[in-house]
């Protein structure tokens, strides 16, 4: 078990956007909380900025897509012996746009290197220090655009977007999210889905402020330990697979 009675928390591609919202967010609770970060002179500069408005905040250069960046970030984290509570794994790209018939294999290698292959790498990675919490949980960020459910709703805005690579990047993150739920029965880990949020990934469409795309994020990093897991978290509730 972990001997800090304080929670803590990581959340990868958060020097910006919805991951910096809830780095903020969680960091309000009176959590400690590291911003990781793949550009470190800008993770130390964000989180340097919400250190000053009094919020435990801790950078750690942190590449999703690199074994030695993410090995290095746990060391990092181990070091500090802050213990490690919650997992959320942000970071999340969209890839070129294009229409189904224009896109070409080569388009989803480094979509699903950072959207599937990010959050196995991580999660592997910092599952040590998550085992020792009393109360780990995972947050996998998906979309929309993942769901099955979703994507067939009309009333949806997702349902209107005809895309192959991104959607199912997240498509199979919500799976391996069940997948690892149903592995790690002392685990809260669900996914959540931000909503059409204004971020630099649309540049700046969504028709969601930032404060609002990250509520699914927080609700889900800070389920009680009897609450739920393998669920998909929205802004105002559960969402289909």
């Amino acid at each position: 078990m972990t001997t800090t009675t304080k929670t803590t928390a990581l959340v990868t591609g958060a020097n910006k956007g919805i991951g910096l919202e809830t780095v903020r967010r969680l960091a309000g609770l009176g959590w400690t909380v590291w911003l990781g970060s793949r550009d470190a002179e800008l993770g130390t500069k964000v989180a340097d900025t919400l250190r000053h408005d009094g919020l435990d905040v801790r950078p750690v250069t942190l590449d999703v897509s690199s074994d030695d960046s993410v090995g290095s970030a746990s060391a990092t984290v181990e070091a500090a012996a802050t213990g490690l509570d919650v997992l959320v794994n942000n970071a999340g790209i969209t890839g070129r746009r294009v229409g189904p018939a224009d896109t070409v294999p080569a388009d989803f290698l480094p979509v699903f290197g950072v959207n599937l292959l990010g959050p196995v790498r991580v999660t592997q990675a910092f599952l040590p220090l998550l085992s020792a919490s009393e109360h780990p949980r995972v947050v996998n960020v998906s979309s929309g655009m993942g769901s099955f459910g979703v994507t067939q709703d009309p009333s949806r805005f997702e349902s209107t977007l005809v895309s192959l690579v991104y959607p199912s990047s997240k498509a199979a993150l919500d799976m391996v999210t069940t997948m690892y739920a149903k592995a790690l029965p002392d685990f809260r880990v669900n996914a959540a889905d931000p909503g059409y949020t204004a971020t630099d990934l649309n540049d700046h469409r969504g028709t969601q402020t930032v404060a609002e795309g990250a509520e699914a994020s927080v609700r889900a990093a800070t389920v009680p330990p009897d609450g739920p897991t393998g669920a998909f978290f929205g802004r105002e509730g559960f969402l289909p697979w």
